[in-house]
């Protein structure tokens, strides 16, 4: 199963399950900025415990591997599992949605992007510029998150609200970052 074919399965699952959910890391930074190959797919989720059944139900092997145990306690814990597609290799990282500030806002702000013949729910082009950042800082500075950013920041300039951006880069801490790509950017 390709990537396409495991992200199409996997909004299919989800939609039919009921189960909210956006799409993120480099899956939304190709839909809003340049794309690249990746191979995983990250999703947050809001999965209730009693969907945990139906969610495994869709995913059984041997095509997958999704441990039971793994999901349960990323449920419990707001952490994270992993679904891997067995023959090709490609990942799904389920996040869990927190109670956090940040990954509240911008699970409210997600937005409706078509692609493939299907609507996918994904992060908005701010949201997905000041989660890359963050997570460039978390890792200490990766220039493939600093990258994907400027990308983004450069093919969706004039749309991106720029309130926003700045009240967030304050509130994560990432300003010097975003002041970065605004000094590198070159809108398309």
């Amino acid at each position: 199963m390709s990537q396409q074919e495991l992200l199409s399965k996997l909004v299919d699952v989800l939609d039919q399950a009921q189960i909210p959910y956006m799409l993120t890391g480099s899956i939304a930074s190709s839909l809003h900025g340049e794309p690249r190959s990746t191979h995983d797919v990250d999703v947050v989720v809001v999965l209730d415990p009693e969907l945990i059944t139906k969610l495994l139900g869709a995913f059984s092997g041997p095509e997958y591997y999704l441990d039971k145990d793994s999901v349960r306690e990323a449920v419990e814990n707001f952490g994270m599992f992993n679904l891997i597609s067995i023959e090709e290799g490609d990942k799904v990282d389920f996040w869990m949605l927190t109670p956090d500030a940040f990954d509240q806002s911008r699970f409210a702000r997600r937005t409706t992007v078509d692609f493939m013949g299907k609507r996918l729910l994904v992060s908005t082009a701010e949201d997905t510029i000041l989660a890359k950042l963050n997570w460039a800082k978390l890792s200490g500075g990766s220039e493939k998150q600093i990258h994907d950013a400027l990308r983004i920041y450069e093919v969706q300039h004039g749309r991106l609200d720029q309130t926003y951006l700045q009240e967030w880069a304050k509130r994560l801490s990432v300003e010097e970052s975003l002041r970065r790509i605004e000094r590198e950017a070159r809108p398309a």
